[in-house]
């Protein structure tokens, strides 16, 4: 019985462990000393990079194709949130938000207000994406959103001629959620889909990637890790506790006696 309550002590300590692993929660907020843009880019390859946290900004002219970049890592839910600043006169406009992978192919929001018609003179217009979990690695023909670097396009779909070239302020901001072992999968990239990580340096003599600037806080998950691991644990002391009781009940009082 003493190993029954020592396996007893090992199980809560496990469960106290794992309770908060598995809870969803906000990624932290990326470090005071990164920079936000306060423009945005005209194309992928000149989009504004800014991390998750942040509050982009930019100032444009209605028709323009706005660009920015934010890294997402295995396991995060990325939520796009923009506000767009219509001048004081201006007629029906409609608006729309675009989410990019690494591999440039366009994102499906699992829910969000990625289109919407701003009423004529209206001040602002709000829209939102809410992408899928970000997978650690994914079959070839799928279109998971996987670990890198993120764009968001911002642009006027439906715009009057007379409203051409008008003034418009534009702020981006991206939230994720940590979605924790639900996500995980076996496998993972050799490099995230980033910028330039199939480019190799001219100047450097080592065998290394040119990275994009930007990453989570953290750094690049390995891929390997989840809070999975912590349950199959507990999952294994459940069974080992299970096997002891059951022999424990029914050895019974041990061999006979002689007659």
């Amino acid at each position: 019985m003493r190993i029954v309550r020592a396996l007893g002590v090992a199980l809560l300590a496990l469960g106290w462990a794992a309770a908060p692993a598995a809870a969803d929660s906000p990624s932290p907020a990326p470090s005071q000393d990164g920079a936000t843009p306060v423009q945005a880019g005209t194309s992928f390859r000149t989009a504004a990079e800014f991390d998750q946290g942040r509050t982009a900004t930019a100032d444009a002219s209605a028709g323009d194709y706005l660009y920015w970049s934010f890294p997402a890592d295995a396991g995060q839910r990325p939520t796009v949130r923009a506000t767009v600043k219509l001048p004081q006169t201006h007629a029906a406009e409609t608006w729309q938000l675009d989410v990019y992978d690494g591999l440039r192919r366009r994102q499906a929001c699992q829910y969000g207000s990625q289109t919407r018609t701003a009423a004529a003179d209206a001040a602002t217009l709000e829209l939102a994406c809410t992408l899928r979990t970000v997978r650690a690695w994914s079959e070839p023909w799928a279109n998971d959103p996987l670990p890198g670097t993120y764009y968001i396009r911002l642009t006027a779909v439906g715009l009057p001629t007379t409203d051409l070239g008008l003034p418009v302020g534009a702020e981006v901001r991206v939230e994720a959620k940590e979605i924790g072992g639900a996500a995980a999968v076996d496998g993972s990239l050799a490099e995230p889909l980033v910028p330039g990580a199939a480019v190799k340096s001219e100047e450097d003599d080592e065998d290394s990637a040119v990275l994009s600037s930007i990453e989570p806080e953290d750094g690049w998950a390995s891929g390997w890790w989840s809070d999975r691991w912590v349950w199959t644990a507990v999952g294994g002391a459940l069974a080992a506790l299970a096997g002891i009781g059951g022999y424990a009940l029914t050895r019974g009082a041990g061999r006979p006696t002689g007659v």
